[in-house]
C-alpha cells in the first residue's frame, strides 16, 4: 500500500536536505523518493544525512520537470505554507493520510514539498487535487524542508497502521484519470476556448486556474475525462 507514494522534492537546493527527507522515508516505510531539477544531487552531503537510508537515495528518480514526476498520478497532493487566492481543497496531515489510506491500491499518489525558501508555486500548486497545511504557530509556520517531510510521512505511517487493525471494506474499482491525462484535457479546453473566443489569451485572468479547481474537486475517472474530451472536440470542430 504504501509502495504506490511518491515523495516528489522540487528544486531542492540543499543535498543535506535530500539525505535527511530520505532517511525520513525510510523511518516511515516509504520507499519512492523523486528529485525535480535538484541544484546538487548526487552529493556526498545527502548521503551523509541520510544515515543509512542510502538505496532511498540510490533508486530516487531525478526528472527535469514536475510534469515528468506526475506521470501516472491519480492523486496529486501539494504541501502549503499559506493560503492560495484560488486555493485547492485544504487539508492538515491527518486528514491528508487518511485521503491517501482510501485510495484505490492501484492509483499512484503524489506528495509535492516546494523548495526550501518559497515552497511551491502557483502553477504547480494547480496541478494538485488538494492542498496540505501542517498547522504549526502564527508567524513561524515555515517547517525545513525534511521536517515537513517528515511530519507528512510520519501521519501517512499512522494512518497505515491503524488500517491494520481494521477490517478492510470492499472498494468499488474506479479508473482516474491520471494528472497527465487531465492536463491534456485542460490544453484542449484552453485552445478550444481560444478558438471560440471565449477565452483572451492576452488575458486570461483565472478562468483555466478555476476549471482546475472544479475537475481537481471532482476526481474525473477515464470515463468522465473521454466524455468530457468528445464535447470539447465537438465544440472545437463547430468554431473552426
Amino acid at each position: 500500500m504504501l509502495n504506490k507514494i511518491r515523495i516528489i522534492l522540487v528544486e531542492p537546493s540543499h543535498p543535506g536536505n535530500i539525505g535527511a527527507a530520505a532517511r525520513a522515508l525510510k523511518n516511515m516505510g516509504l520507499e519512492r523518493l523523486y528529485l525535480v531539477k535538484p541544484e546538487f544531487f548526487p552529493h556526498k552531503q545527502a548521503y551523509y544525512r541520510c544515515s543509512r537510508a542510502d538505496e532511498i537515495l540510490d533508486n530516487a528518480i531525478v526528472t527535469e520537470t514536475v510534469d515528468e514526476a506526475l506521470i501516472g498520478c491519480g492523486l496529486v497532493i501539494g504541501t502549503s505554507a499559506r493560503q492560495r487566492v484560488f486555493p485547492q481543497p485544504m487539508l492538515d496531515p491527518r486528514q491528508m493520510a487518511a485521503k491517501v489510506m482510501a485510495e484505490p491500491d492501484d492509483v499512484e499518489i503524489a506528495i509535492l514539498f516546494g523548495t526550501e525558501h518559497s515552497g511551491l508555486d502557483n502553477p504547480t500548486l494547480q496541478k494538485c487535487h488538494f492542498h496540505v497545511f501542517i498547522p504549526s504557530v502564527t508567524g513561524f509556520s515555515s517547517l525545513n524542508l525534511a521536517a515537513a517531510v517528515q511530519v507528512i510521512c510520519y501521519e501517512i505511517r499512522m494512518a497505515f497502521l491503524s488500517l491494520l487493525n481494521e477490517p478492510m471494506l470492499p472498494t468499488q474499482k474506479i479508473n482516474l484519470a491520471t494528472i497527465d491525462e487531465l492536463e491534456g484535457l485542460y490544453q484542449h479546453i484552453e485552445s478550444t476556448m481560444i478558438a471560440a473566443k471565449f477565452l483572451n489569451p492576452k488575458s486570461p485572468r483565472t478562468m483555466m486556474a478555476r476549471l482546475r479547481r472544479l475537475f481537481s474537486r471532482a476526481r474525473v475517472d477515464k470515463d468522465d475525462l473521454n466524455l468530457l474530451r468528445g464535447m470539447v472536440a465537438a465544440i472545437q470542430n463547430l468554431v473552426r
